[in-house]
C-alpha cells in the first residue's frame, strides 16, 4: 500500500508544510520498525506485523520524496516466523559492507537484501541455546556500530547473549540479571547495559565478564524496567522506561542509583525513546497517550520549578508503540501507531520545527500547526 502526505494548494509556504510529515499505511498493526543506515538508500525503513499467530509480515517501504509517496516494493516483503519484537538495519552508513536487516523473535536472524534489491534472502538462524533445538524468546537486541559484527541479544530466559555474525557464533553469553531482560543497548565496543523485571539497569564490559555495575534500580520493588536508551553523543547518559509509567528516567551513570531528571509530561505509559544521533542534549519520547515529546536536556542539571517541559509535542492518530529517528538523516524521527507509519522532519536550517498534529477519526485530513524553536546552541554540562 501506498500513501502520501497530505494534499495542499501549490505555493512556497504549503510545499514546505506537506514535506515535513508522510504517512504510510499497512495492512496489519505495525509493532517492530527502524531506520536504513546507508547513505545511499535514504528514506528506506523497514516495518513489521504485529499478528497473534505464527505467519507474520516485513516489509521494507520507501520514501519517494518528489511526490511524497512511501511504497511498499513486494519483491522486498516477507514471511517471518511470528512478530519480530525488534528490527535493525545494519550500521554502515559508507555502505561498505553487505546489505543486511536483522529481526528478534524466537530466534536472532540475519536478512541480506539482494545487491539488485530483487529479493531478501535468510542469511543465519542463530540460536544461543547450545543444549536444544529451541531458545527463550527474544525481547530485543543491538548491533555495535563501533564493531558491526557484533550483536547483543536480550532474552526471557534472564541471559543477555553477545554473537559474533561474521562467525555466526556466540562470543559471550551472560546471566545478566534476576529476571527477564526486556531490552539491550550498546555503550561502546566491549560495553553493553540491559534492563530487566527486576528492576535494575546493568551495565557489562566484556573485558570482565564476572561482574556487572548497578546503575538504577526501580524505587519500588520488582517494578520492571522495559526499555533501555544509552546517549551515542554523551555515552555518559542513558534513559529508561519503567513498565506502566508515564515518566522517563535520565540517568547518569557517574552517579549511580539516582535520576538525574525524571521527564513527566505523558499522559499515559511510555512505550519509546529515542536520543538524538547528532545531538548530546535532546531525546525522543512517545507512549499511550498519542504524543510524541522532544526534550531539551541542556538545563536539566538546574532544577526547574514544576519539571521539565518538552520543546516539541506531536499527537498521533492512536496509541505510538515504536519510535526511531534516523541516524543518517538526524533531521528525521519515525513513529508507528496501530497500522501507520510516520516519518516527521523534525529540524529545518538548524532550528526545531515543532509540529503539532490532531487527526480526526472520521476525517483524513491532519491539522498542522507549525512553530519554530532555535535549536540549543548548548549541550549537557561536561
Amino acid at each position: 500500500m501506498a500513501a502520501s502526505s497530505d494534499p495542499n494548494p501549490e505555493g512556497s509556504d504549503e510545499q514546505q508544510k506537506r514535506s515535513e510529515i508522510y504517512t504510510y499505511e499497512a495492512p496489519w498493526h505495525i509493532y517492530a520498525m527502524n531506520w536504513s543506515v546507508r547513505r545511499d538508500k535514504k528514506y528506506r525503513l523497514a516495518i513489521a506485523s504485529l499478528l497473534e499467530h505464527y505467519n507474520n509480515r516485513l516489509e521494507i517501504v520507501q520514501l519517494d520524496d518528489s511526490n511524497g509517496e512511501i511504497r511498499s516494493d513486494p519483491s522486498l516483503s516477507f514471511d517471518h516466523p511470528y512478530p519480530p519484537t525488534k528490527t535493525i538495519f545494519i550500521p554502515d552508513k559508507e555502505c561498505q559492507k553487505p546489505d543486511l536487516l536483522a529481526t528478534s523473535s524466537d530466534f536472532l536472524r540475519i536478512w541480506r537484501i539482494s545487491d539488485d534489491h530483487s529479493r531478501v534472502d535468510l542469511k543465519s538462524l542463530l540460536n544461543g541455546n547450545k543444549n536444544s533445538e529451541f531458545c527463550g524468546p527474544l525481547t530485543s537486541f543491538d548491533w555495535n556500530e563501533a564493531e558491526p559484527k557484533r550483536i547483543g541479544t536480550s532474552s526471557i530466559d534472564t541471559t543477555c547473549t553477545i554473537w559474533d555474525i561474521e562467525k555466526e557464533t556466540v562470543d559471550t553469553q551472560l546471566i545478566a540479571h534476576d529476571k527477564e531482560v526486556y531490552d539491550i543497548a550498546w555503550g561502546g565496543v566491549g560495553v553493553f547495559a540491559s534492563v530487566s523485571a527486576d528492576g535494575s539497569v546493568r551495565v557489562f564490559d566484556l573485558r570482565d565478564k564476572e561482574h556487572s555495575t548497578i546503575i538504577y534500580e526501580s524505587s519500588e520493588p520488582d517494578t520492571p524496567l522495559v526499555r533501555l536508551g544509552w546517549n551515542k553523543q554523551d555515552p555518559r547518559y542513558m534513559a529508561t522506561i519503567i513498565m506502566d509509567s508515564a515518566k522517563v528516567v535520565v540517568l547518569d551513570i557517574r552517579f549511580p542509583t539516582l535520576p538525574v531528571v525524571e521527564l513527566q509530561r505523558h499522559q499515559a505509559s511510555v512505550n519509546a525513546i529515542a536520543w538524538a544521533p547528532h545531538s548530546s542534549c535532546h531525546i525522543c519520547t512517545a507512549g499511550d497517550d498519542s504524543q510524541a515529546l522532544i526534550w531539551d536536556l541542556s538545563s536539566m542539571s538546574q532544577p526547574v520549578e514544576g519539571g521539565l517541559d518538552p520543546i516539541l509535542a506531536y499527537t498521533a492518530g492512536a496509541e505510538i508503540e515504536q519510535l526511531q529517528w534516523s541516524s543518517s538523516q538526524p533531521d528525521w524521527v519515525a513513529i508507528a501507531f496501530s497500522t501507520k507509519l510516520q516519518i516527521l522532519r523534525i529540524y529545518r536550517n538548524n532550528k526545531i520545527v515543532a509540529v503539532v498534529v490532531s487527526e480526526l477519526t472520521k476525517n483524513p485530513k491532519t491539522v498542522l500547526v507549525f512553530l519554530l524553536f532555535r535549536l540549543s546552541s548548548t549541550c549537557l554540562d561536561s
